[in-house]
């Protein structure tokens, strides 16, 4: 009987320590020290409004926006997909009939809205949320969004170079652009900024 009561007192005492406390220490600390990144990473239109989160691409289709990669869940445009938070690549081999088809369809849809192709614009990442796309892919899309927003070449490279992100702890990864953020960048352009060269 001894031995019993003294499980039962260790089992309680762990449960408050991993069931409670540190759960609660952990969200305090979160919440006080990086309170941004604790809530999602959201980010607001100047309106203050959340229209996304920084970790979560989103399906950019419209001629006037910078395009993100491709996803094989289309969580942006499928909403039974999307309610179900899932998030994974296509898994299909490099020789399956469907990649190819699909890695041929964007590359023609690139090239009919006059953009170079780059990696990542035609090819998914393995999560399929990726939100963030190489410099050279937001340099490729320059010269489509310059025709139809009027806005000059270098105006919308100094604009991508401001939103460009540095490596992580400036080691890992490589240079790269979250794509809301950069779209949110370019609708906020005012007229004199658009005229400027």
């Amino acid at each position: 009987m001894p031995e019993i009561l003294k499980a039962i007192r260790v089992t309680l005492v762990l449960w408050v320590i991993t069931a409670l406390i540190y759960p609660f220490l952990t969200i305090g600390f979160a919440q006080n020290v990086f309170p941004y990144q604790a809530n999602g990473s959201l980010i607001k239109n100047g309106a203050g409004t959340v229209v996304g989160s920084a970790l979560i691409g989103q399906s950019f289709t419209s001629t006037k926006y910078f395009w993100g990669r491709p996803s094989a869940i289309k969580y942006s445009e499928d909403k039974a997909v999307q309610s179900t938070g899932i998030s994974a690549g296509s898994n299909f081999a490099p020789s399956n009939p469907d990649l190819i088809k699909r890695v041929t369809a964007t590359k023609t849809a690139l090239k009919n809205g006059k953009v170079r192709p780059t990696a990542d614009l035609i090819y998914s990442s393995g999560s399929g949320l990726d939100p963030h796309i190489s410099v050279e892919a937001a340099y490729a899309q320059a010269p489509r969004i310059s025709q139809i927003r009027s806005v000059f070449v270098p105006k919308l490279r100094s604009l991508i170079d401001k939103n460009t992100e540095d490596r992580f702890l400036w080691i890992f990864g490589e240079p790269s652009v979250n794509v809301l953020k950069l779209n949110l960048a370019l609708d906020n352009l005012s007229a004199t900024d658009k005229s400027e060269k």
